[in-house]
């Protein structure tokens, strides 16, 4: 599962890395981001590279309502090719989401202890996501929404939890980005679990619970 995560690089600073433009504004330093508001993405049509913000949450086109995304902000990735919700963004619309860390809980008893997930060596890391538009029917105004896929937790994660998004080493970036003409069964294949990820783990303040909280303090480690 994924259901918080931090983005602290600027856009600028993510177009470097990931050979991207940036076609948003910056929308400044997160700590807390959660479902339902606008993150950055990366994303690809053609030959355009591009780092851009949608809103977290897939909705599909076909939907009525916005309101479809606020349950879909994560794809199993063992449905994802044949879910009615998924099955067409992951045909086509594929995009990475690049994140500092991202957050996960250990339960205690009543408490909910929250804990981080980095790249030990600070580098970013890449989350496999899916993208979709959806036109709002009474305004024509268009949304567009994304996705993180998950899969089984490694052996790292499976102490807090049995799920865990998808993290794209930089060599499957290309491959997943790809808008059309990659081969499904090597897309499902990136979706295994993978061990020997780089990661560090470590508990935070609990005031992450609170999706209103941001700010840096939110990914210090806390003292033992």
């Amino acid at each position: 599962m994924c259901g918080r995560f931090a983005q602290q690089r600027p856009a600028a600073d993510l177009a470097d890395r990931f050979a991207a433009e940036v076609i948003v504004d910056d929308p400044g330093p997160r700590y807390n981001v959660a479902p339902t508001t606008d993150a950055l993405v990366v994303v690809q049509r053609d030959d355009r590279r591009a780092v851009t913000a949608y809103r977290w949450g897939l909705v599909p086109h076909w939907a009525t309502s916005l309101s479809a995304g606020t349950r879909a902000f994560n794809a199993r990735a063992e449905t994802v090719a044949t879910s009615p919700m998924f099955r067409d963004a992951f045909r086509r619309r594929r995009c990475l989401v690049p994140v500092e860390a991202f957050y996960e809980w250990r339960r205690d008893g009543k408490l909910r202890r929250p804990h981080a997930i980095r790249r030990a060596d600070g580098d970013v890391l890449a989350l496999a996501g899916l993208w979709s538009g959806w036109r709002d029917p009474e305004t024509e105004q268009v949304t567009r929404t994304f996705t993180i896929v998950t899969t089984a937790a490694n052996d790292a994660i499976a102490e807090l939890h049995d799920r865990m998004p998808v993290i794209l080493p930089e060599e499957d970036w290309a491959t997943w980005l790809q808008p059309a003409g990659a081969e499904p069964a090597r897309l499902r294949a990136l979706l295994e679990p993978r061990e020997g990820l780089p990661l560090e783990l470590f508990e935070v303040s609990r005031r992450v619970n609170d999706a209103r909280n941001e700010g840096p303090e939110l990914l210090v480690p806390l003292a033992d």
